[in-house]
């Protein structure tokens, strides 16, 4: 297994999240409109983006452990059986901390 792909993959993808977040803040941040009417649209797209936010933050969260499993050097191995997960799995989810029969 190549953990610096591995790696360089993650940290790409943490950039990526991260910046996208503060996007999201900066347009959460952003005054409301003045009509009630627009002011009801910008509303429902913050839900949007508030979730989305949390859901990116989530992803965040498990890079992050998936990075600290590489420093570890358990990376690769699920948490919970302690198997190797397999290679196609983690090229799908590369964050994930358990292989598909523990994660099922």
């Amino acid at each position: 297994m190549d953990f610096a792909a591995r790696k360089d993959a993650l940290e790409t993808r943490r950039l990526a999240l991260a910046g996208h977040l503060r996007e999201v803040e900066h347009a959460l941040d952003a005054p409301m409109p003045k009509d009630w009417e627009d002011r009801s649209s910008e509303r429902q797209g913050d839900e949007v983006l508030e979730t989305l936010g949390l859901n990116e933050m989530e992803e965040l969260r498990r890079i992050d452990a998936a990075l600290a499993r590489l420093a570890e050097g358990t990376y690769g191995y699920c948490q919970i059986c302690g198997d190797q997960i397999a290679e196609k799995r983690l090229d799908l989810l590369p964050a994930t901390p358990f292989c598909s029969g523990c994660a099922a």
